[in-house]
């Protein structure tokens, strides 16, 4: 179940993109507005940010030990998701696979950072998560934070 809730927040801004339609409604948030709630985010959450040239706020936790993902790999991951109020979307207790290229940009980014065992937060912004479309619990243009374990490099 959980990893079916996973592949549908991580996977499905791929699928709609694919689907051509544009909404003229839909204004995404600029990696700038939102920088003042992610160091607030992280102020209060004592996360010893660095910043990606994207706009992501990360702290490597552990930078694990051989292999590095790229796009081209499946990684297995432990995670938890939340909102920058706090409130939980995802998790998962035991790993779950996914292929690093079908996953939001966020991540794509982010989890290359790491090495097989390794574990990193990252505050990303919406432009690299959902946009102004938001997803299930997410809001459009809500940055997100994760705390991932990278268990496996495949």
């Amino acid at each position: 179940m959980k990893r079916n809730v996973l592949l549908a927040f991580l996977v499905a801004p791929l699928l709609f993109a694919a689907c051509g339609k544009t909404n003229t409604e839909c204004v995404p948030a600029t990696v700038a507005s939102e920088k003042a709630a992610m160091v607030a985010y992280c102020t209060a959450n004592n996360i010893m940010y660095t910043e990606h040239a994207s706009g992501i706020l990360y702290e490597v936790m552990a930078p694990g030990l051989s292999t590095q993902p790229t796009l081209a790999n499946t990684v297995a991951v432990v995670y938890t998701g939340k909102l920058l109020n706090g409130n939980q979307f995802d998790a998962s207790a035991n790993p779950v696979r996914l292929a690093l290229s079908g996953v939001i940009k966020g991540w794509q980014i982010g989890i290359p950072l790491i090495k097989k065992g390794g574990r990193i937060k990252m505050v990303i912004p919406s432009s690299l998560a959902y946009g102004c479309t938001g997803q299930g619990s997410i809001a459009p243009n809500s940055p997100l934070y994760f705390e991932v374990t990278l268990t496996d490099v495949l």
